[in-house]
């Protein structure tokens, strides 16, 4: 039986999802990878001995069937990274609102919740076999505290999910560990605009992306401290800080 220790990941097809999932393999980790849409990347992830698991996390029997699965196959759970996010502008119809925000909230706050939750034995296991608190990791977002207007089901449905970050970090105590990353401008879209590049970077301290080996640098620091829990790290470049953030650039869509 294989002791290396277990790692779930969401969003794990591209983007942040696929560097957090190949950075964990490179540190020995037996990393099952969630994903919605079939990717290069998550071919990649196969080839390096992940376990690829398709599924619609706006969906949550079917999620439940995934965490389901993941229970019977491992005993053991040492790292979640609920990494996966849904990003959209909201509706401009009134009638269309609702049903966008209740995907939004199924898919960025209560999805990570049932991972939690039905995750919660195998990463108690995890901390009693290894002798170490086992974590889970949820990307936020830094509009969490500060939200885009022009997003507000997306930012609403990130601050749930770090108050959510919160209270699993009391519920799961003191065998589990649940810390937040809030990612400022960590990777431009293609679709970005020079224009809107600039005016974000004009709104970062640091003035340039931070790109994705930030934020895995990040969690791979909260996996070798076992002494943080309930904290939620901005990994920004100061942009937090400044005034009038009213842009859509995203590190971590799914």
């Amino acid at each position: 039986m294989s002791t290396a220790p277990v790692a779930v990941v969401t969003g794990a097809g591209r983007r942040l999802g696929y560097e957090i999932s190949a950075a964990l393999i490179k540190r020995g980790y037996r990393v099952f990878a969630l994903y919605r849409t079939p990717t290069d990347d998550v071919n990649h992830l196969v080839r390096e001995g992940a376990t690829a698991l398709q599924v619609d996390l706006g969906d949550p029997e079917a999620l439940q069937a995934r965490i389901d699965e993941i229970a019977r196959d491992t005993a053991n759970v040492s790292l979640l990274v609920n990494n996966a996010s849904t990003f959209e502008t909201d509706a401009e119809d009134p009638r269309e609102r609702a049903a966008q925000a209740s995907y939004l909230f199924q898919a960025n706050s209560t999805a990570p919740m049932q991972l939690m939750h039905g995750l919660s034995v195998p990463l108690e296991q995890a901390a009693l076999a290894f002798g170490r608190p086992s974590l889970v990791v949820n990307i936020t977002d830094i509009f969490a505290e500060r939200p885009n207007p022009l997003y507000s089901a997306y930012c609403a449905s990130k601050a749930a999910l770090a108050n959510l970050t919160l209270s699993y970090a009391a519920l799961l105590a003191p065998n589990v560990r649940v810390n937040a990353i809030m990612p400022g401008p960590i990777g431009f879209l293609p679709r970005h605009t020079d224009s809107q590049r600039q005016q974000v970077l004009s709104e970062t301290l640091l003035a340039r992306e931070g790109g994705f080996h930030s934020v895995v640098l990040q969690l791979l620091a909260l996996v070798d401290n076992d002494f943080i829990t309930g904290a939620q790290i901005p990994v920004d470049g100061g942009r937090r800080l400044a005034q009038g953030m009213v842009s859509d650039v995203k590190g971590n869509p799914d």
